[in-house]
């Protein structure tokens, strides 16, 4: 049987998470920090994510409440409601997600997560191709 490297493992979880999304923000790194993407993919896709105790689902629902929570990571919120959505969480429950948040994180935090969730869901809908690229 085949071991995949952590690299391979983690780049598998994060195409089937996020399509191509997710290797644009690689991408974006390959000029400044190569190192820093590799372990972007090998930490958080190919040891966490891969792991068994939770679905994806779960995995993007407890994303989007820390990223909402923490209040200063538009971006990546943004990038995780996408993947929500691709791996089958709907709009209300990201809509419900964002607002349990304004009472452990605050208002202006909840009022953020429902700004970048309007944003992504006015978005055009990506294709099936793309969520899988």
């Amino acid at each position: 049987m085949h071991h995949r490297t952590r690299y391979e493992q983690g780049l598998a979880k994060l195409r089937e998470i996020d399509g191509e999304a997710g290797e644009q923000v690689i991408d974006s790194l390959a000029g400044i920090a190569p190192d820093f993407a590799r372990y972007l993919i090998e930490f958080p896709f190919g040891d966490i994510y891969s792991r068994p105790g939770l679905d994806l689902r779960s995995r993007e629902i407890a994303v989007v409440a820390a990223l909402t929570a923490m209040g200063n990571a538009a971006p990546q919120l943004k990038v995780h409601l996408q993947a929500a959505l691709n791996v089958g969480v709907t709009r209300e429950e990201i809509v419900e997600v964002i607002m349990q948040m304004a009472v452990y994180a605050g208002f202006p935090a909840a009022l953020n997560g429902l700004a970048a969730a309007r944003e992504v869901f006015a978005a055009p809908p990506r294709s099936t191709a793309q969520a899988a690229a």
